[in-house]
């Protein structure tokens, strides 16, 4: 099934520095009782905003659809409304040194590749971002490589992840609503659930 296929990534970038940063910062958790998840996008790192002088708030970066991070992004709880929101600001990949798992596989459950880098490389490209925002960045998934006004950097990517990508097989959910026939083939073959039926 190749419902959506996703081999590049490209588009401006937003720098968001510092190590260890939560899902209780990307999206403070009284938005938790959000119903859907549309307006999320707007309150992504609502409560660090607050404080002043924040990437997402600056006009440079408005537009950006690669979120460039250091260590442990995404650490914390497990919430999926994290990649959400941001999905809903506008980001569709992530470079960073490091990610939390749970985080990652929300991504990867969304279509968002979380790419990694080491932390010289991705200073760098920080610092150049912030000098030059308007460049335009380039993720390609199948040679795992980011081009930039730098030149080429070698990036990382599980190739599980990567696989299922480059297969459009990331979308486990739209895979099952699109099988009911098979689903349901299934179930009948499950003896616990015939047992279940039949006491009922």
């Amino acid at each position: 099934m190749n419902t959506s296929i996703i081999t590049y990534v490209g588009g401006r970038a937003v720098p968001v520095r510092g190590d260890d940063i939560d899902t209780d910062r990307i999206i403070p958790a009284r938005y938790l009782r959000t119903l859907t998840f549309e307006d999320l996008g707007t309150h992504a790192f609502e409560d660090d905003r607050a404080q002043g002088k924040h990437a997402f708030d600056e006009p440079r970066f408005q537009g950006s659809a690669i979120l460039l991070a250091n260590r442990n992004f995404g650490c914390g709880s497990s919430r999926e409304h994290a990649p959400q929101a941001l999905m809903r600001w506008g980001i569709r990949a992530f470079v960073a040194e490091s990610f939390a798992e749970i985080f990652f596989g929300n991504c990867v459950a969304l279509g968002l590749p979380c790419f990694t880098a080491p932390g010289p490389e991705l200073a760098r490209l920080m610092d150049s971002v912030e000098a030059a925002p308007l460049q335009k960045l380039g993720l390609d998934v199948e040679r795992q490589l980011l081009s930039w006004k730098g030149g080429e950097t070698a990036i990382a990517l599980p190739e599980g992840a990567r696989r299922q990508f480059l297969e459009g097989t990331w979308d486990a959910l739209g895979q099952l609503l699109e099988a009911p026939d098979l689903i349901r083939a299934t179930a009948e073959r499950l003896p616990y659930l015939n047992d279940f039926a039949a006491a009922t």
